[in-house]
């Protein structure tokens, strides 16, 4: 008598193996979910760092004033409006130095839309600007209006020990020169909260 094999799964392998599943999808998701809003804010305080590091470099080349401003309309008016760097952020050459672009002759140099409505960007005293002087310095205060010195970048977990060691929220701080950099460490953004006084 011939007797064919059969192929296939048993019962049993099949619900050991949906066990598996179940148990890598239990731990996976939520580990994943962490890493993708760690993605969001990495990615938002890279491209705040990135346009300050542009505009210094743009302004000590070209010889001139360059402003990074937020704007409620980056993609369209392109204006410095006041709104908070939440909505997005143009630098531009600021010709006359005013902090604010007029018409064609002041160039955008860099949009940014807005941010993912998760991810909130608090600055010291609502500031809404950074001006870098034709030298790549910073100018300061300009007509009595706040410069930004500090930026905090975080989401609903606020400033929490996230993978890796490092904070789940982000800070970054512009010297008066105008240099800036990304700190990620919980202890000194933590510092900054109490100095600044800026919640996340």
């Amino acid at each position: 008598m011939n007797r064919q094999k059969q192929r296939g799964f048993t019962l049993y392998e099949l619900l050991i193996t949906l066990l598996v599943v179940g148990i890598v999808l239990t731990f996976g998701i939520p580990n994943l979910s962490d890493f993708t809003r760690n993605g969001r804010i990495t990615g938002t305080a890279n491209d705040l760092h990135s346009s300050f590091m542009l505009a210094r470099s743009e302004a000590a080349r070209s010889k001139s004033n360059i402003t990074i401003c937020a704007s409620a309309d980056p993609d369209g008016a392109a204006a410095c409006d006041g709104a908070s760097f939440n909505d997005g952020w143009i630098v531009f050459v600021d010709i006359n130095g005013d902090l604010q672009r007029a018409g064609v002759d002041e160039n955008v140099l860099r949009v940014h839309p807005s941010v993912d409505d998760s991810i909130d960007i608090l600055t010291n005293g609502g500031a809404t600007y950074f001006s870098f002087a034709p030298t790549g310095l910073g100018r300061g205060n300009v007509n009595g209006q706040t410069a930004v010195q500090i930026a905090m970048i975080c989401d609903e977990r606020g400033n929490v020990v996230a993978g890796g060691g490092s904070s789940a929220a982000r800070r970054v701080v512009v010297t008066p020169i105008g240099r800036s950099v990304v700190i990620r460490d919980k202890q000194l953004i933590d510092a900054s909260i109490g100095v600044a006084g800026l919640p996340c």
